[in-house]
């Protein structure tokens, strides 16, 4: 199970991720800064080797992909969509509280009409389960929370710890096993 590396990349900069708001399924592009930003990503990539390349199906994540120069070889998967937040989508935290639910966390109250913790778990846990058995080194692009649980998952933890794993947009991270335990290689490493 040694030897072979599954790393993360963030989508770019969006007009929501500036200003803070919940973008799950709306699939809105990456901003011209979030376009410099993923082409970034192709150099720190050149050279490496994907056995597998996997992404989130909306635009944001195919154009980070396309930025990296790997947009041609991608398998859309419908596992690494952004968290579902129903009734929440595109509200940001604050306004939530502030006006929805006093005290409100998504990691542990989930969304109205959306998805808990635990569902995106679930998801995630798939495509990890075949990134394991690959033998071989791969690379998905997708969303800010469902990376961040991908990677609580990863390490074999609940879900809800991704909350204390922040993800900045534009960055690369990297997952392996060393001494047959997953770990957490590399997090939220600009480029």
């Amino acid at each position: 199970m040694a030897g072979f590396e599954v790393w993360l990349a963030r989508h770019g900069e969006t007009e929501w991720s500036l200003s803070k708001r919940h973008t799950g399924s709306t699939d809105i592009p990456l901003t011209e800064n979030g376009v410099r930003n993923a082409a970034k990503l192709a150099p720190a990539l050149a050279g490496h080797q994907f056995k597998r390349v996997l992404s989130s199906p909306l635009k944001r994540a195919l154009q980070t992909a396309e930025g990296a120069g790997l947009r041609d070889r991608a398998e859309l998967r419908d596992e690494l969509v952004e968290w579902d937040y129903g009734e929440y989508e595109g509200k940001t935290t604050a306004g939530i509280q502030a006006n929805l639910q006093p005290g409100w966390l998504l990691w542990t109250d989930g969304c109205p009409g959306g998805e808990q913790a635990a569902d995106v778990a679930a998801r995630v846990d798939r495509v990890i389960a075949e990134l394991r058995d690959l033998g071989g080194d791969s690379i998905v692009f997708a969303h800010g929370h469902v990376l961040r649980v991908f990677a609580a998952r990863w390490i074999e933890q609940a879900p809800e710890l991704g909350q204390r794993i922040a993800l900045a947009t534009g960055t690369l991270s990297r997952l392996g096993i060393e001494h047959d335990y997953p770990v957490i290689r590399a997090w939220n490493v600009p480029v």
